[in-house]
């Protein structure tokens, strides 16, 4: 039994030894994998759009910058790859957290005249793409995010909050903000002011006093104050001295300014209110008094007008007098011309006529005596032409036997009488009435006479048609 047991625990005891083996090789092989896929991984890095890569070789002490996307190779464990964001936003104020790369309370700033208030701000940044001033922005802040904190948050707040002494509190919030940002923008772009302090004055508009005798209390006029402000200094040549600009150095450019709605703190808030009360009672009052100065000199322009307006009436009723005469001369005058035309013309008509009719006799006696000897000649030739006829027949009757020549006179009588008696039926009348003569004693004396005989004629013929058979013959 000893034996058989011992033999047992020998076998699995190798058999564990095996497994462990195994399992040592696995592992080993499993490290060696996790190894090179690092080392692999380590061996390149990618850039992408919108990023600036700073790389930095630690054992070679080489450095490049990548602007473009791609995929660079690097030295494991001896490599150091920083990205910057090409584009930055910083924002004072704002809601809008995505897109903006640092958020910050909006800034708050003290004016000249010791009033204080907030102003909402955004600044946008672009890195430059220059090699070496990529290196010297890494080199002097050695990440984004220190460049972002150190530089550009504090220095978008400085310049505002510098800017903001130069102005005072009335000015900035009465019309100086459009100022307040062509100052910033140009302190970005070309370099921050040198500034003193220094007394200065001021000009506020105002309206003038209420007077009712003046002319000028409706207009606006200009009021000076002495306050302490903070002045740009101006340099022998006229212009602006410049500091330097920590953002020139670097090549980094503003590209955009945006300023949101300022807020006053409470004093200047109400400060500002109450003036603009003030100033609309004063323009209200200077209104009203306005109006009734308007009113009356309205008044006295309207008795004006009417007076003028009556002048011009009875000078224009004269005019009109002076014109309906002469109006009335000009009319008998062309009236005269006119009859003395028509006369003339009448007198001219006349004559024309009559001479007119003058030349019509003439003609007409011209046109007579033509005639006469036209129907004298036409006679003559009648007359001659009758002769000659009355020759040629008288020649024909003495050449031709006279029986002959009624012979064929009558034929051709019937030849022309003849077809036109065609279809023509005569027949001899049955009875005859006569009725006499004014000398014949037989004369039918009356109408019953007349109708006697009639009535005779009728019993005749209807005796006729019974004789014949009672057949009515037709005429």
């Amino acid at each position: 039994m000893s034996l058989t047991k011992n033999t047992i625990d020998e076998d699995n005891s190798g058999s564990i030894q095996a497994i462990a083996k195994t399992m040592k090789r696995f592992s080993g092989i499993i490290v060696v994998v996790v190894v090179t896929f690092w080392l692999l991984n380590s061996a390149y890095f990618q850039t992408e759009v919108g990023y600036t890569y700073h790389y930095q070789n630690t054992l070679t002490g080489k450095v490049d910058v990548y602007t473009m996307p791609g995929v660079h190779f690097q030295t494991p464990f001896f490599s150091r790859v920083t990205p910057y964001k090409q584009v930055m936003t910083v924002a004072f104020g704002s809601s809008e957290r995505e897109r903006i790369t640092r958020s910050r309370s909006a800034i708050t700033v003290r004016f000249a005249d010791t009033y204080t208030g907030t102003i909402p701000a955004t600044f946008r940044y672009k890195l430059p793409v220059d090699k070496d001033k990529i290196s010297k922005i890494h080199q002097d802040f050695r990440s984004f995010d220190n460049l972002v904190d150190a530089l550009l948050t504090k220095t978008s707040r400085d310049v505002v909050v510098n800017t903001a002494t130069q102005y005072t509190g009335e000015e900035f919030f009465q019309g100086g903000l459009n100022q307040f940002k062509a100052a910033l923008i140009d302190q970005f772009h070309n370099g921050i002011y040198k500034t003193k302090r220094q007394q200065v004055e001021v000009e506020q508009m105002a309206l003038a006093p209420v007077g009712l005798e003046q002319q000028d209390s409706t207009q606006l006029r200009k009021a000076r104050t002495l306050v302490w402000k903070t002045v740009p200094i101006i340099g022998a040549d006229g212009n602006v001295e410049r500091l330097e600009d920590p953002l020139k150095i670097y090549g980094i450019g503003v590209t955009q300014i945006t300023l949101g709605n300022p807020k006053p703190e409470s004093q200047l808030e109400k400060l500002l209110t109450d003036k603009k009360r003030l100033v609309a009672d004063r323009i209200k009052a200077v209104q009203e008094q306005e109006t009734a100065k308007e009113q009356a000199k309205t008044a006295q322009l309207l008795a004006e007008i009417e007076r003028t307006k009556a002048k011009q009436e009875a000078l224009k009723q004269k005019e009109l007098a002076v014109i309906a005469k002469q109006r009335e001369v000009e009319v008998a005058e062309k009236q005269k011309d006119k009859e003395i035309i028509e006369y003339q013309k009448a007198k001219d008509l006349a004559s024309i006529q009559k001479s007119k009719e003058l030349e019509m006799s003439q003609a007409e006696r011209e046109i007579q005596k033509a005639n006469f000897e036209a129907a004298q000649f036409e006679a003559k030739s009648i007359r001659e032409k009758g002769i000659a006829e009355a020759d040629v027949l008288r020649a024909k009757y003495e050449a031709r036997i006279p029986e002959i020549y009624l012979a064929e006179l009558q034929r051709e009588i019937a030849a022309i009488m003849y077809p036109n008696l065609k279809g023509i039926k005569v027949s001899m009348p049955h009875n005859i009435v006569n009725l006499g003569n004014d000398t014949d004693n037989n004369k039918l004396q009356t109408s019953l006479d007349v109708l006697s005989s009639f009535a005779t004629i009728g019993v005749m013929e209807g005796l006729e048609r019974k004789a014949l058979g009672d057949k009515p013959q037709s005429e």
